[in-house]
């Protein structure tokens, strides 16, 4: 596994003639990671023991309003650190849009139909929905008022530019009771989720994996909590294992019915709770009042999930599209996640009135939805790009979208909960899940 270097504090560069003094003038990078390190020292120092959960780091680390990766530094598409769906072009958020059209129709087409998307990077996913059923369900689009749920102010901008033709240019205040106005994009707040009962659907592409994870330890017959404090000495993040900082953490795993301690676990069995996605969850169940909560992820059921083979967990760092298992190499300036537990959001949504109502991954998903239909449209002179090198690109990225491989976007998972919906709703199989043709 390849790991993206951070160049070495004052580290001389090697292509200086040897008859030069060398310029030890610290780069852009090494002068922001130097920044970036000095404010962690002074907010673990500031810590009642000097540490932080690993959850808590990784709260710091991704969403800190002067250091954190998703507040200052992040960086998507195929120049940045990594990529999503909608990166790809307009069909994953068409194909989307295919699905919230007949979520509307057996929602019984209520005026207004409310989408929340939960974590919209730039704004990609959120115009391919809406341009969509602008031109091709134009009842649809004029009920329809879109919600942004968004913790990064520096991704909030962004999705204000991308999004700029569908955004009222005065729109009323989303604390007033049922502020729903059509046609219009606007962001909430957590707060502002819950205050406005929605009949429609949340959801959310690449969200849950982002949120903080605490991690475990099982050592010596005991389930430790991995704690992040700094190393004088060395001058960098360092871990040590300590009680566990919540009961929930136990509760956890009592709930899947796991016992990290006892075989077919080892010892220094390492693994994540992602109790974030619980509170998330819960928020979720609170603001719906009729309708779906879609979660498109990569991660697995608890039976994949806590394999005794994975005995280190899945959590990663992404930069430069490379992905390595260094999450202190340069807090602040690179992503991290965590793969997600099907199988914890399907118990957390049932015990909020979140009824499963479908699981599958994310190829059989889009092939239901149309995606197969795409493909062969590609080799039809009529309906394919005119030049060659489009119809290779757009071939390559539906093909990305299929890629079912450990780490393709294929074999990422589509989870369909539902609340508040009659018999006759939550017994129809949506378009989504059902085989395709």
């Amino acid at each position: 596994m390849e790991i993206p270097q951070i160049p070495a504090l004052g580290r001389q560069d090697s292509s200086q003639d040897a008859n030069q003094a060398a310029d030890t003038t610290p780069s852009p990078v090494e002068t922001t990671l130097q920044t970036t390190l000095q404010a962690l020292q002074d907010h673990l120092q500031q810590q009642p023991q000097q540490r932080l959960t690993f959850a808590d780091y990784m709260d710091w680390a991704l969403y800190d309003p002067a250091q954190g990766y998703y507040s200052q530094r992040v960086a998507l598409g195929q120049g940045g650190d990594f990529f999503t769906s909608a990166h790809l072009g307009p069909d994953f958020g068409q194909l989307l849009a295919v699905q919230f059209q007949e979520m509307w129709q057996v929602l019984g087409q209520p005026q207004p139909f409310t989408l929340v998307e939960m974590g919209a990077g730039e704004g990609l996913l959120a115009a391919d929905i809406l341009a969509y059923l602008e031109h091709h369900d134009r009842p649809c689009f004029e009920a329809l008022h879109y919600g942004i749920v968004e913790r990064s102010p520096r991704l909030r901008h962004q999705q204000r530019q991308t999004l700029a033709p569908w955004v009222a240019s005065d729109p009323p205040a989303l604390e007033q009771p049922g502020a729903h106005p059509a046609q219009t994009v606007q962001w909430y707040t957590w707060d502002q989720l819950t205050a406005n009962p929605i009949v429609g659907c949340c959801f959310s592409n690449e969200l849950v994996d982002a949120f903080p994870v605490h991690q475990v330890v099982a050592t010596g017959g005991q389930l430790r909590e991995v704690y992040v404090t700094w190393d004088h000495q060395q001058h960098r993040p360092v871990e040590v294992l300590g009680d566990l900082s919540t009961p929930a953490l136990a509760a956890y795993f009592a709930d899947l019915g796991l016992n990290l301690t006892q075989p077919p676990y080892g010892d220094g069995y390492r693994t994540e709770v992602n109790l974030a996605a619980q509170d998330w969850l819960t928020t979720v169940a609170q603001g719906l009042q009729r309708g779906y909560v879609l979660t498109l992820d990569y991660g697995y059921g608890s039976d994949r999930y806590y394999q005794p083979s994975r005995a280190q967990g899945t959590l990663q760092a992404y930069r430069r599209h490379r992905h390595h298992n260094e999450p202190y190499q340069a807090p602040g300036h690179q992503d991290l996640t965590a793969h997600v537990n099907f199988t914890a959001l399907e118990q957390w949504g049932d015990r909020q009135g979140l009824r499963p109502l479908g699981f599958v991954p994310q190829a059989l998903f889009l092939m239901a939805l149309g995606l197969g239909d795409r493909l062969a449209a590609l080799s039809n002179p009529a309906t394919a790009p005119p030049s060659l090198p489009d119809l290779l690109q757009r071939r390559d990225a539906l093909h990305q979208l299929l890629d079912m491989s450990s780490s393709g976007l294929g074999n990422f998972g589509v989870l369909l909960q539902g609340k508040g919906l009659s018999p006759a709703e939550q017994g129809q199989t949506l378009r989504g899940w059902q085989e395709p043709v």
